[in-house]
């Protein structure tokens, strides 16, 4: 179901809009500011037909999605995929080379067996048990770019929940970009992206959640213009095992969940996809492999650690010193 309220500004000839829908198993939403006479109804609709695409495109959730039907095909073949698909998981194995293999999407067969996944387990397994090092998706996939198609070497079930929400939310960016639109914020769930500022010129602020898995609640704001933030974190799909709380982000190092202090990770990046993937890896890679990667990569991260005392936070480049 979509929503959309316009709010007329002091400028007459402009309009402040928000629209939002259901996408993903979540929603997403888009504010803009636009012309008086702007058609909005196109933008609307051009804005619900990408969020479509990239969910009919990259969900593992829908059986006729095309990466489910790239899981199903064996290995050898070669499988026909949209461009956006094959954009992604030529990124998806940038990053996975760019972060030591702590960022991956082919644990799809690992994220089911530990029930999180579309043919996850009824039960989860117990923690002493594990798959083993999840191989590199580079050597796993051969994507054809040009010709559009993907060829597996071995069987490797894929899994972009860890980039698809991002390359989404980039989606929506792009739409807004194609209108013309200067100012916008974008996002799916908590994964958002910002082009300019509000109509009174103030910067776009977002919230940054706590995490907490029995409440929404900010722990702070951070003011953003022309980038993308995303967070991962182990406090809103988790379950129990062993007497142990077990979060959905898995270890591609181990084939089993993260056991870590590290409760959340936020980065900001030039696009949401990155901001998105880099943020599950330095889940993985803890707050100081992480902070290291983010500093290499001029990323700003802040990095959220349970401890006994409370909630400890660090951070690379503006959260720097939190």
């Amino acid at each position: 179901m979509l929503k959309t309220s316009i709010e007329w500004l002091r400028d007459a000839r402009l309009k402040d809009c928000r629209t939002s829908g259901s996408t993903m198993g979540t929603r997403y939403s888009a504010r803009f500011v636009v012309p008086e006479q702007t058609h909005l109804q196109t933008i609307i609709a051009s804005l619900e037909a990408a969020v479509t695409a990239v969910d009919m495109q990259m969900s593992n959730w829908k059986a006729d999605s095309d990466l489910s039907r790239l899981n199903r095909a064996a290995p050898g073949g070669w499988v026909a995929v949209p461009a956006n698909l094959a954009s992604v998981l030529v990124r998806a194995i940038g990053i996975g080379s760019d972060t030591g293999n702590a960022f991956n999407a082919g644990v799809g067969d690992v994220v089911d067996a530990w029930g999180f996944g579309p043919a996850g387990a009824s039960h989860p397994r117990s923690l002493s048990a594990g798959h083993g090092t999840c191989r590199p998706l580079g050597v796993l996939l051969e994507i054809d770019v040009p010709g559009l198609r993907v060829r597996k070497h071995e069987h490797v079930a894929l899994d972009l929940c860890g980039i698809a929400k991002g390359f989404g939310v980039d989606e929506l960016a792009r739409v807004l970009d194609r209108h013309g639109i200067s100012s916008w914020l974008v996002g799916i769930d908590g994964e958002m992206r910002a082009r300019g500022c509000k109509a009174d010129g103030s910067p776009w602020a977002i919230a940054l959640e706590a995490p907490e898995d029995d409440r929404r609640a900010a722990m702070g704001v951070v003011e953003l213009g022309d980038a993308a933030i995303a967070t991962s974190g182990d406090y809103r799909h988790w379950t129990g095992t062993d007497g142990e709380r077990i979060s959905h982000t898995m270890d591609p190092r181990t084939g089993a969940p993260l056991r870590t202090a590290l409760a959340s990770v936020t980065v900001i990046a030039p696009v949401c996809a990155d901001a998105d993937a880099y943020a599950t890896a330095m889940m993985v890679l803890g707050p100081q492999a992480g902070a290291d990667l983010a500093r290499q990569l001029s990323l700003d991260a802040l990095f959220v650690t349970r401890e006994d005392t409370g909630l400890r936070k660090t951070g690379t480049g503006c959260f720097e010193g939190v």
